[in-house]
């Protein structure tokens, strides 16, 4: 499969069209794939195995194999049980705030990510029947439709345990009345977020949900929101929720993996990786990882440093522009793997009165890492809180990783993402800390040590580099960079240096591949740039590298010596000669 350069999934009506995008030509592709009469088998083995190892819980119908920009197969599979049993790629969205074309507004920034999307359509009257709120808009259900989404609206009581437990008491007329509403508009299902109610409701709540999916239809979603329960709570509002029997009757539970740190309450992470993890843990001990979603924050809270404020919720759009306005600092606390910022507001700003606060919320990086979660437990997927406080970086992030990008937050489209991702699977550049790549930060010597000694496989001669003033004993990459010197591959800059944090210019980068790729430098070629002086100690390294067409210079006819290398620069490099190293 190492010729697989990407890969992505592409919804459709019936699951997923699985596109793979081939790092080879045409000429290859026939030779790998053999004969005419051959190539039917060898292909179905190819998918088979790509398939097994990389998706092996999605729907999967149909193979489109791209060479460049040519489609040079597309192959419909035959259903099976095998694919579908559960699926990591249901996503879902509560959409709270919005009306109207705000919603279809919002949902056209979300790319091809949402599977379905939760309006804010039914609420509860104090005797506990239905009741369309205001947002209720048959026109916009239709175009939501239309554009592609479920319309799942969600049943709200807004904690107020009166009227969760009138609701759930008063079943048999709640369901019909929600029953005739799905069935009169044509919505999708509907889910359950009846909060608040106690371990003394129980049976009446799992009753309720078990009426629900006998009124519906079986292809109309029943879902339920439940509390998250990490630490096993049997009691209070954690214990109305019968993890094992909601299960039996609703499509799936999304977990409320989120206020870890809650309003009122002390300050500290929204969602810590942790704190999600033990609550899916639980929730397995009930219900199978095809029943479960993890809910997800697309707000953070913010506490003033008076004490005035404490916890209140704020969209993660207006976060980022207090950040963005009072040059807050950010900082990641790897231990819960979520951001916490440091804003003083000077200016007015709307709920929050001048003065210091802390501000814990989320970044591409930390949905990342939950989103991650769901591969690790086979999950059906994840759900969101909510559609529109999520910024766009946040929905491209979601996207990346949905259509199988899934290592690095910050690359993108780039230019250099192929190639990113082509070295990363090679071992050779890893991501510079969680789900982070850095592509446009410049390259270290110490980094350039560590992954030629990856690329070429090379072990320890014995070396000692003590003699390096300026490398310390418990620097990260003290190993290579003696490995690198012994075998000749680096050296010092003198004066017992070796510039471990430096940055690598673009005439060293030359020197290195020479020596990389075993090529002898050589003073005979011309020279083609006006900035590269024959006398320079690299002069021969970089025409000989131009002339091998390994290194090209700008077109202002300079080579610009030295500039920097960027971290995407190198990975490019390096995937560029990949069949050239020894």
């Amino acid at each position: 499969m190492e010729f697989v350069r990407k890969y992505r999934l592409k919804k459709n009506d019936d699951g997923y069209m699985l596109i793979l995008y081939l790092d080879m030509g045409l000429t290859e592709f026939a030779d790998e794939f053999g004969s005419e009469r051959e190539q039917k088998n060898n292909i179905e083995k190819f998918i088979e195995e790509i398939i097994r190892v990389k998706f092996p819980n999605i729907r999967i119908n149909s193979i489109k194999l791209v060479v460049g920009t040519i489609v040079v197969a597309t192959i419909t599979l035959q259903s099976s049980d095998s694919f579908g049993k559960s699926s990591n790629s249901y996503h879902m969205s509560y959409a709270y705030f919005e009306t109207g074309s705000q919603i279809i507004d919002t949902l056209n920034k979300t790319g091809d990510v949402l599977d379905v999307v939760s309006p804010s359509y039914f609420d509860l009257t104090p005797d506990g029947n239905l009741q369309l709120t205001s947002q209720f808009d048959p026109y916009t259900i239709k175009q939501m439709q239309n554009n592609g989404f479920k319309v799942v609206p969600f049943l709200a009581n807004h904690w107020d345990r009166d009227v969760g437990r009138a609701a759930i008491y008063n079943r048999d007329n709640l369901v019909k009345e929600i029953a005739d509403v799905i069935n009169k508009y044509n919505l999708d299902g509907v889910n359950v977020d009846i909060e608040n109610v106690t371990v003394e409701d129980k049976e009446a709540f799992t009753l309720f949900v078990k009426a629900l999916r006998e009124a519906l239809p079986k292809g109309k979603e029943v879902s339920v929101a439940v509390a998250a329960n990490p630490h096993g709570y049997t009691g209070g509002w954690y214990g109305s929720y019968d993890y094992a029997n909601l299960a039996k009757y609703a499509d799936y539970l999304l977990i409320m993996s989120y206020d870890e740190h809650y309003e009122t309450g002390d300050p500290g992470p929204v969602s810590s990786v942790g704190f999600v993890e033990d609550s899916i843990n639980h929730a397995l001990k009930y219900a199978p990882p095809s029943k479960i979603v993890i809910g997800m924050p697309f707000f953070g809270r913010c506490w003033s440093d008076d004490g005035s404020i404490k916890g209140k919720g704020t969209s993660l759009i207006k976060i980022n522009e207090l950040i963005a306005k009072y040059n807050g600092t950010v900082t990641y606390d790897n231990n819960s793997k979520s951001p916490m910022a440091k804003v003083n507001i000077t200016g007015y700003e709307a709920g929050f009165p001048i003065g210091g606060y802390t501000i814990w919320f989320e970044n591409e990086e930390s949905i990342l890492g939950k989103l991650q979660l769901i591969e690790k437990y086979n999950l059906r997927g994840a759900g969101s809180w909510s559609l529109h406080q999520a910024t766009q970086n946040i929905w491209n992030a979601y996207n990346q990783w949905a259509n199988g990008s899934r290592l690095f937050v910050d690359v993108g489209e780039g230019w250099a993402k192929a190639h990113i991702l082509s070295v990363y699977e090679k071992g050779w550049m890893l991501g510079t800390r969680d789900s982070y790549f850095e592509p446009n930060r410049a390259l270290t010597r110490a980094e350039a040590a560590t992954l030629l000694v990856r690329v070429l496989g090379l072990q320890n001669t014995g070396s000692n580099i003590s003699y390096f003033k300026d490398i310390p004993v418990n620097h990260w990459a003290r190993k290579d960079i003696e490995i690198a010197v012994g075998h000749g591959i680096m050296e010092g800059l003198g004066n017992q240096k070796f510039a471990p944090d430096a940055s690598l210019t673009r005439e060293e980068m030359a020197t290195l591949l020479s020596r990389l790729l075993k090529i002898s430098p050589s003073n005979k070629y011309k020279n083609h740039f006006k900035d590269v002086d024959s006398s320079k100690w690299s002069y021969p390294y970089i025409v000989t590298m131009a002339e091998e067409n390994i290194f090209e210079g700008f077109d202002d006819g300079t080579f610009r010596p030295k500039d920097k290398v960027t971290r995407a620069q190198m990975a490019a490099l390096l995937d560029r000669i990949k069949n050239m190293i020894p």
